[in-house]
């Protein structure tokens, strides 16, 4: 059938029964990402099938770790550099329409993570049928990225499981399990994994009958009454998450499901033409650059064995008790040493409730707590390969507790890290016997949901501890960058000149929910009063104690009153504001109230100046990674790419006038730092970052 052909991807078959297997295989990649020869080749095949009318096609991956990724970003980033997205995209829509008119039947068999590009691949099937495992993601992404599906999924997943279904699988990007996939219709059918070939072929004989109501709910949705009834419902929703001018393209998606008609080629013009305008946007450009810095972090602890079998952790508080946690999760045999039982019990009981949300099954969240053990003399340290200080802030405690761990750290090899968050390391490594093994892995609160960790460094640290850190932290699944030692590292040192102007302003009788909702404009996830309140008045108050003089800034009067009238914010009920059952009541603001002109520089362009003076400094190893540690410790803005990114875009010199001007009016916390004359700082475009990241 193939004779003559010759694919560099695809691997064809044809079975005795007339059954084409097509075996998608990237050549050079250790995953399947679609690009343009990928597609082209694919279009060559089904260009033969058409005229050979084989008894079926099956689709599957020869890949171990899944189907496909999804589409190749780095072809993606160059057709937007050179203005060729909407030509590329046709392409990729023309090949999968051929797919989808092939007259046999076509059944997609899948298997681990099947996303963007691999999900709009195998929704132009006839069928689906995926290995019941849980490593089987099936996903459509692209929001992440600042455009969305345009292969066709937009046109065709709605009218496969309906329009209320399909649409927050789009808006969210979130990913769908084997069970849940099929659960809505995705897929067809699920099979075990080592049947996953066979059922494929069973199916493509048997094909499997849409219920009725499946069906019907389907086309009912997509009529033309039905979208233009629900578009403003969805709008309104998706409004209440994110801003149209951050996030430009969910509101695009939506218009394009609301205008496309039954034609299938009318709804994928509309889609083509979206993404094209999409892919101009800075939102698009600033989001890609982040996926690349993102997979830069993910790579940095690749190809290292970090020699880590047991953690001990010595403090069972929050950060301690829930690093504990985690670490056991992920598969680490876990010992966790505090004075007495009842300091280490309401960290167990935190770790059995994640396990029992994270793991499903009483089963698996049995096997990990047992990883997980109370150890009130400490008697794990001498097996640990990794032990972890969480004790509270103060140096000379720190230092203490490293004089009795230390020497009983009996592997040659075994790594001592502290938690901390703002003191030196140089300070604190003074005392130790073996400093070149002692580092910093300072984890963000909650453990759980925030991806980043600080490897801190010091002058006497060994390049292969910090190697072993970095896999370390990669087998959490956590993100790490190194950073220097100096007070605050990279995270809070930034983020506490935002908090401390946020106070002051607090102070001079800006109200809280001003503050919040202009932080919000900008682009933060959460506004500075809500948040000092979130991570706790004590802890701003500790670290601001030991970052202010270092940045040369000074803690606003009322927060000590604060603390001792008990007031710490969310954990007390009462902070800032007032809280219940977890969330802020936030005061009404009297509707005549005009805010300060230049309230949002205050705030973040003082975490700006501090983030040029830490480029400056050398706190991180180059500007992307300060980039990524900021946006992913902070969840700073990602649509404008992080606060050096920020400053390409709105242009150096523009900013820098901007300090100037607030040095002027309220003092010389504003004056621009060193480092403002960093190359980094030149106008450079987020593609092409990326593309060099």
């Amino acid at each position: 059938m193939f004779e003559g052909l010759r694919f560099n991807h695809w691997k064809t078959s044809l079975d005795d029964s007339g059954i084409v297997t097509l075996t998608l295989d990237r050549a050079h990649s250790s995953v399947n990402a679609i690009s343009r020869d990928v597609l082209d080749e694919l279009g060559q095949i089904v260009e033969r099938l058409a005229i050979e009318k084989p008894t079926g096609v099956i689709i599957h991956s020869a890949k171990a770790n899944g189907f496909a990724v999804g589409a190749d970003i780095k072809e993606f980033v160059e057709y937007a550099k050179h203005g060729t997205v909407l030509e590329n995209i046709e392409n990729g829509q023309r090949v999968f329409e051929a797919l989808a008119r092939l007259p046999c039947p076509t059944v997609a068999a899948v298997h681990g993570a099947c996303m963007g590009g691999g999900t709009e691949l195998i929704l132009a099937c006839r069928q689906r049928i995926a290995a019941d495992d849980e490593k089987t993601r099936i996903g459509l992404p692209e929001v992440m990225l600042g455009i969305h599906p345009g292969w066709g999924g937009s046109a065709r997943l709605p009218r496969l499981i309906g329009a209320p279904e399909a649409l927050p699988v789009m808006l969210t990007g979130k990913t769908l399990s084997a069970r849940k996939a099929k659960g809505l219709g995705v897929v067809d059918r699920l099979a075990r994994p080592d049947e996953l070939m066979a059922e494929a072929r069973a199916l493509l004989r048997h094909p499997h009958a849409r219920p009725f109501a499946q069906r019907t709910t389907a086309w009912i949705t997509n009529t033309w009454l039905a979208r233009q009834m629900l578009a403003p419902m969805v709008i309104k929703q998706t409004a209440a998450k994110v801003r149209k001018e951050h996030y430009p393209a969910p509101f695009a998606l939506i218009d394009v499901w609301k205008r496309g008609g039954n034609n299938i080629q009318q709804r994928l013009k509309l889609e083509a033409r979206s993404v094209a305008k999409l892919a101009e946007t800075s939102t698009a450009r600033n989001l890609i650059r982040i996926f690349f810095l993102q997979e830069r972090l993910k790579g940095q602890g690749s190809g290292i064995d970090a020699g880590i079998h047991h953690v001990h952790v010595v403090g069972a508080g929050v950060m301690g008790g829930d690093i504990a946690a985690w670490a056991a999760y992920k598969g680490f045999d876990v010992t966790l040493q505090d004075r007495e039982m009842k300091f280490i019990q309401p960290a167990l009981d935190r770790a059995r409730a994640l396990y029992e949300k994270k793991l499903k099954t009483p089963e698996k969240a049995e096997e990990a707590c047992k990883r997980l053990r109370a150890d009130v003399e400490g008697a794990g340290v001498a097996q640990a390969d990794l032990a972890i200080e969480a004790i509270f802030e103060n140096p000379e405690a720190k230092e203490a507790l490293y004089a009795t761990i230390e020497p009983q750290l009996s592997n040659s090899n075994g790594i001592l890290a502290t938690n901390t968050s703002s003191i030196p390391l140089d300070e604190l490594r003074k005392s130790l016997q073996a400093p070149r093994r002692f580092l910093g892995l300072h984890f963000f609160n909650p453990v759980a949901q925030m991806p980043l960790v600080e490897v801190v460094r010091h002058d006497r640290l060994d390049p292969a501890i910090e190697k072993r850190a970095m896999a370390f932290c990669k087998a959490l699944g956590k993100l790490p960058v190194a950073v220097k030692g100096t007070p605050g590292f990279l995270v809070n040192r930034i983020l506490m000149p935002y908090l401390l102007e946020a106070l002051r302003l607090y102070n001079e009788g800006v109200p809280g929910p001003i503050l919040d909702k202009e932080a919000k404009a900008f682009g933060m996830p959460m506004g500075p009063i809500e948040l000092a309140d979130t991570v706790g008045l004590d802890v701003c108050a500790s670290v601001g104690k030991e970052l202010a003089p270092f940045l040369g800034l000074e803690l606003p009067p009322g927060l000590e009153e604060k603390l001792q009238a008990g007031k710490r914010g969310k954990k007390d009920g009462q902070g800032l504001y007032t809280w219940h059952e977890g969330k802020p009541q936030k005061p009404q603001v009297d509707p005549d109230y005009t805010p300060p002109p230049d309230l949002r520089e205050r705030m973040i362009l003082a975490m700006v100046n501090e983030a040029v003076a830490c480029l400056g400094d050398g706190v991180v190893d180059d500007a992307d990674l300060l980039d990524a540690g900021v946006i992913f410790g902070t969840g700073f803005a990602p649509f404008r790419g992080g606060p050096i990114q920020f400053v390409r875009d709105e242009g150096a010199e523009k900013i820098r006038q901007q300090l100037e001007t607030l040095t002027k009016r309220y003092g010389e916390r504003f004056t621009p730092k060193n480092g403002w004359d960093h190359p980094a700082l030149k106008s450079q475009a987020a593609f092409e970052v990326a593309v060099t990241t």
